[in-house]
C-alpha cells in the first residue's frame, strides 16, 4: 500500500505539471516548488528551535493562527515555520509577520520528507484538520518529534474506518494527540483503538473569530452607508448568491434594506457581473466612494441601496454593521465561515450546502440560522427578520452564546502540548 501511495504522490505531481499551461492554481503550486529544499536550507541556520505548523490553506491556517499568536506573544524563544500546501493560503499568507518563515509543502516524497525535517529540525509539529501525509508523519514518528493534529473532524465513510483502512490508520498512530472537535470524532477513533492520545478540544475558530471582533477597527463608509437603516451584510459571495439578492432585495418592506455586498473573489470580471446583476438597483463600489472627497461620498453612500466591497481583508469587520448575515457559497461547493458573523449576535443565513459544516447545523439546530434553497425562501426568511425586532434579537442573541459557549479550544491544546 506504501507503494501504491508514493505512486499516487508522484502521479499527482504529473498531472499537476500538465495541468500548468491551462491552470494557474497549478502553475502556481509547482513554481512554488522549484528549488523549494534548496531554499529552505539556505534560510534555516539549524540552531533554532522551531515548532513547524502546516495548513492545506486559508481557512485551516485561521484555525492554527490563535495558537501561532499565542506562542510568539508567550514564548519567543521559539520560532515559527508555516507551511501550506495550496497556493491559495500560500499567496494570501506568505507574508503573514507572526511565521518566522512561510513556505510551501514539498510534495510528500520520502526523499522530500527526510529532507524537510533535516532542515528545519522542528521541536514540535502541529497540522491542521484533514492533513495526513504518510511519508512526513512517519519520519516525524521515526525521529521522534511530538507531532498533533489540532481542530481535527472524522467520519465514518474516512478510509481510516473502513476494513481496509490499516494503511491509513498508521497515519494516525504517528501523532502524539490528536486534538478532535467533537465526541463523535473521539468515538470513532476509539472504535479503531485510539483512545488516551485523543483529546476533544472543540474548535479554535471560535477564539480566533472572538478576538477578531473584540479588534475590530471602525469602517467609516460602511457606517456612513447602513445608518438608519436595516442593513444586510452579505460575505463571501458567488455568482448564485448575487442572482437571489438582485432579485429579492426590492420584494422587501419596512424599514429601509441596504446590502454590503462582500464578493468571494474581486476580480474586475466579477466585479463587471455583480454591477450588471444588481442594474437595477442604486449600487456604489467601496474602492470609487474611498477616492472621492468625505462630503461627496457619504452623500453618495446614503442614496445608494448596495455597497460593494471590491477589495480583500475587510470582511470580518463588516459584519459589526449587520442586523443578519447572508454567507455564500452554499449554491456551489460549500458555504463559507459562519462564525465570522454569529460572533457579533446577529442572525446568519446560507444555501442548501451546508451539511459538512459543524457549526452551521449547530446554529439550524438552535434556531438561530436558516438555510435557504431559492429566492422566495430567502425574502421570507428576511421579511420576518425586518417584521419581527423580538425574533432579530432572540436569534443573534443565540448566535453569540453558541460561539461564547464554544471558547477554549487553543488554551485547552497550549495546556496539553505543555509550552
Amino acid at each position: 500500500m506504501r507503494i501504491l501511495y508514493n505512486l499516487g504522490i508522484y502521479l499527482y505531481w504529473c498531472a499537476i505539471s500538465l495541468a500548468c499551461p491551462f491552470n494557474n492554481k497549478a502553475k502556481l503550486f509547482k513554481e512554488g516548488r522549484k528549488g523549494l529544499l534548496e531554499k529552505i536550507k539556505r534560510e534555516l541556520s539549524g540552531t533554532e528551535r522551531i515548532i513547524w505548523f502546516h495548513s492545506a490553506s486559508v481557512g485551516e491556517f485561521e484555525q492554527a493562527r490563535p495558537l501561532i499568536e499565542w506562542i510568539k506573544e508567550n514564548k519567543p524563544q521559539y520560532k515559527i515555520a508555516l507551511t501550506f500546501f495550496s497556493p491559495s493560503g500560500y499567496q494570501l499568507r506568505k507574508n503573514y509577520a507572526k511565521a518566522d518563515w512561510v513556505f510551501y509543502l514539498p510534495i510528500d516524497t520520502p526523499r522530500n520528507a527526510k529532507a524537510f525535517l533535516q532542515a528545519v529540525k522542528p521541536e514540535i509539529a502541529i497540522f491542521v484538520k484533514y492533513e495526513f501525509w504518510y511519508n512526513y508523519l512517519t519520519q516525524l514518528k521515526k525521529q521522534g518529534i511530538p507531532t498533533y493534529i489540532i481542530c481535527s473532524i472524522f467520519r465514518p465513510e474516512q478510509n481510516f474506518f473502513k476494513w481496509y483502512g490499516g494503511f491509513f490508520r498508521k497515519m494516525l498512530y504517528c501523532f502524539t494527540t490528536l486534538f478532535v472537535q467533537d465526541k463523535t470524532s473521539a468515538q470513532l477513533l476509539s472504535s479503531i483503538g485510539l483512545t488516551e492520545n485523543v483529546q476533544i478540544c472543540g474548535d479554535t475558530r471560535f477564539d480566533r473569530v472572538n478576538q477578531i471582533a473584540s479588534k475590530s477597527s471602525p469602517i467609516p463608509a460602511v457606517a456612513t452607508f447602513t445608518e438608519n437603516s436595516f442593513p444586510i451584510i452579505a460575505g463571501s459571495t458567488w455568482p448564485p448568491d448575487e442572482e437571489l439578492f438582485a432579485a429579492q432585495l426590492r420584494n422587501l418592506s419596512g424599514e429601509r434594506i441596504k446590502l454590503v455586498l462582500v464578493p468571494h473573489e474581486i476580480a474586475p470580471s466579477h466585479i463587471e457581473g455583480i454591477l450588471k446583476t444588481f442594474s437595477g438597483h442604486r449600487c456604489e463600489l467601496y474602492t470609487e466612494i474611498a477616492k472621492l472627497p468625505e462630503q461627496e461620498g457619504a452623500e453618495r453612500l446614503r442614496r445608494a441601496d448596495v455597497l460593494i466591497i471590491d477589495t480583500i481583508g475587510m470582511l470580518s469587520s463588516i459584519y459589526r454593521y449587520g442586523k443578519c448575515a447572508y454567507i455564500g457559497g452554499g449554491f456551489g461547493v460549500g458555504i463559507h465561515n459562519t462564525l465570522e458573523a454569529a460572533v457579533y449576535g446577529i442572525p446568519v443565513l446560507f444555501g442548501p450546502k451546508y451539511h459538512k459544516f459543524r457549526e452551521a447545523r449547530a446554529l439550524i439546530g438552535l434556531r438561530s440560522s436558516e438555510s435557504i434553497s431559492n429566492g422566495e425562501e430567502l425574502r421570507k426568511i428576511l421579511q420576518t427578520l425586518i417584521s419581527n425586532p423580538k425574533e432579530l434579537e432572540t436569534r443573534g442573541a443565540i448566535a453569540r452564546e453558541y460561539v461564547e459557549s464554544n471558547l477554549g479550544s487553543t488554551s485547552a491544546i497550549i495546556e496539553r502540548i505543555g509550552l
